[in-house]
């Protein structure tokens, strides 16, 4: 089973476990085929890391840590 990531950047952190990413997903429009952003925010869990709004982060899928949270934190690239 491959463990799906993404790339985007932190939108708000919450608490000290929780952060929210905003990812951008790139969609063609099917009549007038001009390419729009599409946004999706992921609401996720980090451990003993320094992360800050704006900081550009990789995201994997884990097993649910509570209603809403079911990602995490994988590393920080910028």
């Amino acid at each position: 089973m491959t463990i799906k990531t993404i790339t985007g950047k932190i939108k708000k952190v919450i608490d000290n476990a929780t952060i929210t990413v905003d990812v951008i997903y790139p969609v063609k429009h099917p009549l007038y085929l001009k390419v729009l952003k599409k946004h999706k925010k992921y609401i996720c869990h980090y451990e003993n890391t320094k992360v800050n709004p704006g900081d550009e982060v990789v995201i994997a899928e884990c097993r649910p840590i509570s209603k809403s949270k079911t990602w995490r934190l994988v590393k920080v690239v910028e």
